[in-house]
């Protein structure tokens, strides 16, 4: 008698969500654990997203900033790059720059940055503020405005000033990242908040926050896949949104990717320990249920890539 292996089933699926217009990227659409395809289907591929910012990255550890030292002073030079040079699927532009404490730019800067942005380059746009409550609810409705037709993502809506950036992006068009902070009923709450308003779950994007191999990714994970099982197994459908890692942003300030091998000469290369780092943290949410990646260095997303290839062959 022939072995038949036993297989899991779920009755609810994730909700796939579509970015771009001339150029469009599908992620999400499973009804099975990640990279489960013996069990379920799981008709998109995870989504890289390459991130840039509106002013030049000197915050970045120089292995990172060094791949695009000849464009970083320019968004539109550096955006150019990520997608003729590196192939990028999507972009992620981080308004930075806006942030209070940064250049405190205003909210028409921003919008020339993403103008021209988005005029130079084909593939989908995720647009996110500089995580600062007030600044992104006065900067991310004007972008949001600005980008109109555009099909983009814009984020991060959290408590704090959701109603003002989902109302945006619904009348925009666009696609929303909601961010709530590493708890699964805070990003449940957030999300029955957000539809509430009129807001269609099936537009929407749930960040939960994460954080870097070795810096409380366990936690992390735990959460993610919490999620993702009330996703699926109980098919709640304010959790079926897909959700996004911010990988490239908690990776690229942690000891283990800036320490020098003068200081720690036991821990090796810095420069591939850091692009491991950032692939193995991506990896890892990867596999927690995170459909949508946000990476900074092109070889961390190039082992990424191999892996999912391997995962999909």
């Amino acid at each position: 008698m022939a072995f038949t292996p036993p297989k899991e089933s779920f009755r609810g699926r994730v909700y796939p969500v579509t970015i771009g217009t001339e150029v469009q990227e599908t992620f999400g659409g499973e009804n099975t654990l990640p990279f489960h395809r013996f069990e379920g289907e799981i008709p998109h591929r995870p989504l890289i997203s390459y991130e840039i910012q509106d002013v030049p990255p000197q915050d970045w550890p120089e292995v990172v900033r060094e791949p695009y030292s000849d464009v970083s002073d320019d968004p539109v030079k550096w955006a150019q790059f990520c997608q003729e040079s590196l192939g990028a699927k999507s972009i992620t532009l981080r308004l930075i720059g806006t942030h209070p404490d940064q250049k405190n730019l205003s909210a028409e800067d921003a919008v020339k940055v993403v103008t021209d942005v988005l005029n130079a380059v084909k593939v989908p746009l995720i647009i996110l503020g500089s995580n600062h409550i007030e600044k992104d609810a006065e900067v991310l409705p004007k972008v949001a405005e600005a980008s109109k037709g555009r099909n983009c993502v814009i984020g991060k809506a959290q408590e704090a000033n959701y109603k003002t950036i989902a109302a945006a992006a619904m009348a925009s068009g666009h696609k929303l990242i909601a961010m709530s902070e590493l708890d699964i009923n805070l990003s449940k709450q957030l999300n029955i908040l957000i539809t509430q308003m009129g807001f269609e779950k099936e537009r929407l994007i749930t960040d939960p926050m994460c954080s870097a191999l070795g810096y409380g990714i366990e936690y992390t994970y735990s959460v993610m896949e919490r999620i993702r099982l009330a996703a699926l197994a109980q098919a709640d459908p304010v959790m079926q949104p897909p959700m996004v890692a911010d990988v490239g942003m908690y990776v690229w300030k942690i000891k283990e990717t800036q320490a020098s091998e003068q200081d720690l000469p036991e821990w090796g290369s810095l420069r591939e320990r850091g692009i491991l780092w950032e692939a193995l943290t991506a990896t890892t949410l990867m596999l927690a249920g995170a459909e949508l990646l946000i990476m900074r260095h092109p070889d961390a997303v190039s082992l990424v890539n191999t892996f999912i290839d391997e995962m999909f062959a």
